[in-house]
């Protein structure tokens, strides 16, 4: 059999005009076509070639109970974009995101029974979930895509067992009370909603100890999981809880020993998705230097980047701003958002290796930031076994 040796040219040439599903299975080739598709000059040509979105979808609160949400488009600079704006009820706040472009939307900020999940560019109606069990009070809810052909996807709903609807007179009322405190443990119902199955069920309870806690960041969903960052604030130590898409399991990471501990009270530590992996940032706010570690197949971590970001706060930030926010749009590029008035909400993006930035005005009181890489393909949410 001829083999064929293509030069780099050639493969850009290839993979940018594949459609998104083809491109993202030309990753698993080998390193150099994963790492080509993952620069930022390949994602914006791509983009331009095939017409999917590639950005950031946003999410602000115009007043009590009413939201918008737009994109921040990394190939057209404008924060507003027909793709989204116009097909979310103001009412219905995004809990959730994939990657892929799946949104999840619940019709009350603080819980709720009805969540409703659809994909914007396919200007396609969604598909309403049934009700999760209405005594838990949501704490945290993910989403993820296992696989896209037939679309699977699952949605992890955790709430805290303190918050449970109780009855009062229960005679075990006391009890339940006293294990907890006595106990030093603290429980985590987990529901989780399978598309396969297009419904909930209650799996076995996360158990930790009282003293960790979620920290105010979004989950990352890759490699087939969902993590979140978590403080124990008896050990002073930051960890990563992570699940398992498939085989339905938790397990903690820690960190690495330099990132463990915070050492200026307005340092920011964050997990991140990049280049396919999970990742870590620490931004010293005193350095101004972003340092990026990569968790690897042994489950080590590895510092990647030490970026310098002294010229950005200095020369594009209005005033120094302790309410950065970062995630990788790309291998190149970092997506900041810049939360220290949320009044005037401004987004970059920033190429720490050519210094190109492009700024886009994000409106007022944006409260989240779901990275997505989408097509406008319609796509088959429910079984068909379960259409009525």
């Amino acid at each position: 059999m001829a083999t064929y040796d293509f030069s780099r040219d050639i493969l850009f040439e290839i993979f940018s005009r594949a459609e998104l599903k083809t491109m993202k299975k030309c990753r698993f080739l080998s390193k150099e076509c994963k790492d080509l598709t993952y620069e930022s000059s390949f994602m914006r040509l791509h983009s331009e070639r095939t017409s999917t979105m590639v950005g950031y979808l946003l999410q602000s609160s115009r007043v009590p109970s009413q939201y918008l949400v737009s994109i921040a488009d990394s190939v057209k600079p404008t924060a507003h974009s027909p793709y989204v704006s116009y097909f979310l009820h103001h009412r219905f706040r995004v809990v959730a995101a994939t990657n892929e472009g799946l949104v999840l939307c619940s019709l009350s900020k603080f819980g709720g029974d009805l969540f409703y999940v659809y994909k914007p560019t396919s200007n396609e109606g969604g598909e309403v979930l049934p009700p999760p069990n209405p005594r838990f009070c949501r704490t945290k809810i993910s989403m993820l895509v296992l696989r896209s052909n037939p679309l699977r996807f699952k949605i992890v709903r955790l709430s805290d067992s303190n918050d449970d609807a109780v009855d009062l007179d229960s005679k075990y009322f006391d009890e339940e009370d006293n294990f907890n405190v006595l106990s030093n443990e603290k429980s985590w119902h987990c529901e989780i909603f399978d598309s396969k199955s297009w419904e909930w069920k209650q799996s076995d309870d996360l158990k930790l100890t009282c003293h960790y806690s979620f920290m105010n960041t979004q989950d990352v969903s890759v490699c087939g999981g969902l993590h979140w960052l978590m403080f124990n604030d008896q050990k002073d130590k930051y960890t990563i809880l992570s699940f398992d898409g498939d085989k339905e399991e938790w397990t903690m990471t820690s960190l690495p020993d330099s990132l463990g501990r915070k050492t200026h009270r307005d340092d920011q530590i964050a997990h991140v998705s990049c280049e396919g992996k999970l990742g870590l940032i620490n931004h010293s706010y005193e350095t101004k230097v972003l340092d990026v570690w990569i968790l690897n197949h042994e489950k080590i971590w590895i510092k990647k980047h030490t970026i310098n970001l002294k010229s950005f706060n200095e020369n594009v930030l209005p005033s120094p701003s302790p309410v950065l926010s970062f995630s990788f749009y790309s291998a190149d590029t970092l997506f900041i958002m810049d939360l220290g008035c949320k009044y005037s909400v401004w987004v970059y993006y920033y190429n720490f290796k050519t210094g190109e930035l492009k700024e886009i005005y994000a409106g007022k009181f944006v409260e989240s930031a779901y990275f997505i890489q989408t097509d406008s393909e319609p796509v088959q949410l429910k079984p068909q076994q379960y259409i009525h």
